[in-house]
């Protein structure tokens, strides 16, 4: 029961390749809360080396992920919003520009191992 239980999750990683098994991943800051027409800065810290690119999700209350970004080298640009990375310091940032009360919702990042 333990062998299957151990496969299971090694076909589960496999189905989510761009989320590494081992990756850590850190994200700050956990939750903010800014006005309407600020600005903000969510940063996103890994630790795989061996990463091709990393992508930026947004999640609506009660709603599934949507893609938001996937880059692979410094910085894509999407009206209000501006996803960065420098691979050699393993480091994202997602930029929101003169936030709007649409924007309220959850930012998570995620990097794949190539």
């Amino acid at each position: 029961m333990e062998t299957r239980h151990g496969a299971s999750l090694v076909i589960l990683c496999l189905h989510l390749a761009w989320v590494s098994c081992l990756q850590k991943v850190e994200q700050s800051p956990q939750s903010l809360k800014i006005q309407e027409g600020e600005s903000t800065t969510i940063n996103c810290s890994y630790t795989e080396t061996t990463s091709q690119g990393l992508q930026w999700f947004r999640q609506d209350p009660g709603k599934g992920l949507t893609s938001l970004f996937y880059i692979t080298s410094e910085e894509k640009r999407n009206g209000r919003l501006r996803a960065m990375i420098s691979r050699k310091e393993r480091h994202s940032s997602l930029r929101i520009t003169g936030a709007q009360p649409e924007d309220s919702a959850t930012y998570l990042c995620a990097v794949g191992a190539q």
